[in-house]
């Protein structure tokens, strides 16, 4: 697992009515952009030094963008539908 600070690093729910969670890596400590990251969470704003898991997956700045367009746009077609 590689990042670099201003990817997201986010943890996939475990189970089906358990969302993702979402956090800004402010910093890299780890080698070549390995483990551990300073991350803050985006749901409560917390800081924390984190070791990834199996569940986690790290998203761009740029692929996260691209999410959050792609979502916006499905809720506005719904709510204006």
């Amino acid at each position: 697992m590689k990042a670099k600070p201003g990817d997201w690093l986010v943890i996939k729910g475990t189970h089906v009515d358990q969302p993702d969670q979402r956090g800004l890596i402010t910093e890299v400590h780890g080698a070549d952009g390995a483990p551990p990251y300073a991350v803050r969470w985006l749901a409560s704003d917390h800081e924390a030094t984190v070791f990834p898991g199996p569940d986690a997956v790290i998203v761009t700045a740029a692929e996260q963008r691209a999410a959050d367009e792609k979502a916006r746009a499905r809720f506005t077609q719904r709510s204006s539908g």
